[in-house]
Formats: C-alpha cells, structure tokens, sequence
C-alpha cells in the first residue's frame, strides 16, 4: 500500500517530520494511534531521567509542539490535520508521567504501558467534557497540543489510581 502525503506536506521539511510524528502520522489506518504507539518506546528513555528533568523536559516540549502544530497547520492550510501526532506523542509521556513519579518493572511496567496506551487513546478519541470543550473552542497549536493534555491529565490519573488498587 502506498502512503499517500497531505497537500502542503513537505517531505524535506524537519518540523513537519516532527509534526507527523516522524512518519507515523502517515499511517493510512488510525495515524493517531500510530502516533501514540510510536511514543513508547521513547518513553523507555524518558523514564530514565529525574522527576524535574522529566517535567521540565515537558513543558518544553509543550511549547515547542504547540509551535510546530501551528506551522505545520498553516502549511497545510488545515486546523488539526489528522496526521499531525506530536500532540499524541507528548499526550501519551504525559499519560505515562506515573511511571516517572513512582517506577515500576518488569511485566507491571509492561502492564501499565499497555494501560496507558489505551486510558489516553480513549480519552483522546472520545474526548469526555472538558476535552470536547477545549477540541471545539482553542484554536491553533495551543488548541491542538491542550485537548491531548487534558486527555492525558485524566489518563495519567486513572493509571495512578490502578498503580495503587494493584498495590504496583
């Protein structure tokens, strides 16, 4: 099957490889959940540093997403290209920000990256209230990166709250 790029979408161009979650965005099946997936095993990574290093590191990344989206948005002359998944990359680290504050291993980090995954996918496909809300009202790179933060925030929440039923 060949992948079929968006109009304005520059193969050459850094920050809309960035955007499109370096190709991921281009899956022609849930480019999403591509995306999030993709972010996984840069989580492996992540986990490695400090609590404040790992926070900082985010809200960094926030910023500079939210600048990406923007211009990759503007390029494509689309608000929220389908294709644009760094918002789901930063979603999914958020998602998994459990993890940093208390570590597991083993088959109960496997477990809950699994976990992960899926609270955040929901929550980001369906988008409950306040998501909803935030998806239709904020507009540009701030709107796109801030509905996947919301869906993140209440992912990361319940993933907490299975850490501590399953006394992980």
């Amino acid at each position: 099957m060949k992948i079929k790029t968006p109009a304005g979408f520059k193969t050459r161009h850094p920050l809309h490889w960035l955007a499109f979650g370096f190709g991921s965005g281009l899956s022609p099946y849930a480019p999403g959940s591509a995306g999030s997936l993709l972010a996984l095993p840069f989580f492996l990574l992540w986990r490695h540093l400090s609590v404040a290093a790992f926070f900082i590191a985010m809200a960094v990344l926030f910023v500079l997403a939210t600048w990406i989206c923007a211009r990759t948005s503007r390029d494509l002359g689309v608000h929220d290209h389908g294709g644009i998944v760094i918002d789901e990359f930063l979603g999914q680290w958020l998602t998994l920000s459990p993890l940093i504050l208390y570590p597991v291993t083993g088959s109960a980090l496997l477990g809950l990256l699994l976990l992960g995954f899926c609270l955040f996918r929901v929550f980001d496909i369906f988008k409950p209230w306040p998501i909803r809300w935030v998806d239709r009202h904020v507009h540009g790179g701030f709107g796109i990166m801030l509905d996947d933060v919301l869906a993140a925030l209440l992912a990361a929440l319940l993933l907490r709250l299975a850490q501590i039923l399953l006394a992980i």
